[in-house]
């Protein structure tokens, strides 16, 4: 396949040029070999063009339209002496190829070129990291991302990250619509290896925000008062954050009560706890909810709420307005 330039073109179809296409086939021709551009890997073995991607474009044997071009953020772009802008956005480079070489057959500046398009840099696919992370960060899908990998860019999980993290990504549809779908995954099956699957391959565009983990409080006659992350709300008892609050003062009593907020009525309820039975494995361990807060009696059996929201530095003070019922 040749190429003529718009002017050389133009005079074939005139009929007025001195050279037929059999005899410049047959002419001594002097080529250049096509300018590559080094490609960025990418997730997938094809990857769509995105708005702000800078394609590497090479027209065999046109060094002036041979050059890396920037998408426009109407998702287009457009080559030297060429009239049309190309909607580019959303194609694969392949179908980039047949648009750019379409337009310049139409617009008659080449017979039959030879387009090669490439993504040299990506900046249309975004993953971002939040939440309970050291560094938050937002950086461009490049190579095999997995969402591990995405988690060490942003430095690793915090003291405060809860037990999951949350990963929410654009998928299209067989009919060209799209949708956001949200992922729950455990970390502590995701760092423990024992689900391989669970470490998902990125794509770009997706948003992963590990959620603080909530907290327990521990208040009254304990060593060691304050607030304790929930890793693992199945596992949170009576007796786990006893053993973080480093047990019990000497005048402990054999009461503890829970104050709890019940979800969706923001009803506030007390539960009595027989500490002592718990603590001679006379009664079973007693779970406990995310914002729960657990206070302990002194031998007398008196409760004093105040101390305790004192102790606590007020965090919880507004939460505990509470109504006792015996």
């Amino acid at each position: 396949m040749k190429m003529l330039t718009r002017m050389t073109a133009g005079a074939l179809l005139l009929g007025a040029a001195p050279w037929t296409l059999a005899q410049m086939s047959s002419a001594q021709v002097t080529t250049r070999p096509a300018v590559s551009f080094p490609v960025e890997s990418s997730n997938l073995p094809v990857q769509k063009v995105g708005i702000d991607d800078l394609l590497g474009i090479s027209v065999y044997d046109s060094p002036e339209l041979t050059r890396t071009v920037r998408v426009s953020s109407d998702g287009t772009v457009q080559l030297p002496m060429m009239k049309q802008r190309i909607h580019v956005a959303g194609l694969f480079p392949v179908a980039v190829e047949t648009a750019i070489a379409a337009e310049l057959t139409n617009e008659e500046i080449l017979v039959e070129p030879i387009v090669s398009v490439s993504i040299v840099e990506s900046r249309s696919r975004p993953i971002s990291v939040a939440g309970a992370v050291k560094q938050p960060v937002t950086f461009q899908a490049s190579g095999v991302t997995t969402l591990l990998d995405a988690l060490n860019r942003a430095g690793g999980l915090s003291e405060l990250a809860g037990p999951e993290v949350v990963l929410t990504r654009t998928i299209e549809g067989e009919d060209g619509k799209t949708a956001s779908v949200t992922q729950r995954i455990s970390l502590k099956k995701l760092l423990d290896a024992t689900d391989p699957e669970l470490n998902l391959k990125l794509e770009g565009g997706e948003e992963i925000r590990v959620p603080e983990a909530g907290r327990v409080y521990v208040v009254g006659n304990v060593k060691k008062p304050g607030a304790f992350p929930m890793r693992d709300s199945s596992e949170t008892s009576v007796l786990k954050v006893l053993a973080l609050a480093e047990g019990l003062e000497a005048f402990a009593g054999q009461k503890a009560y829970i104050y709890r907020t019940e979800g969706g009525t923001g009803g506030k309820n007390e539960i009595t706890i027989e500490l002592k039975s718990i603590l001679d494995r006379k009664s079973p361990d007693v779970p406990l909810h995310a914002n729960d807060v657990l206070y302990v009696t002194d031998r007398s059996g008196r409760r004093n709420l105040a101390r305790a929201l004192e102790i606590m530095g007020g965090g919880v003070g507004g939460a505990l307005i509470y109504s006792r019922t015996h």
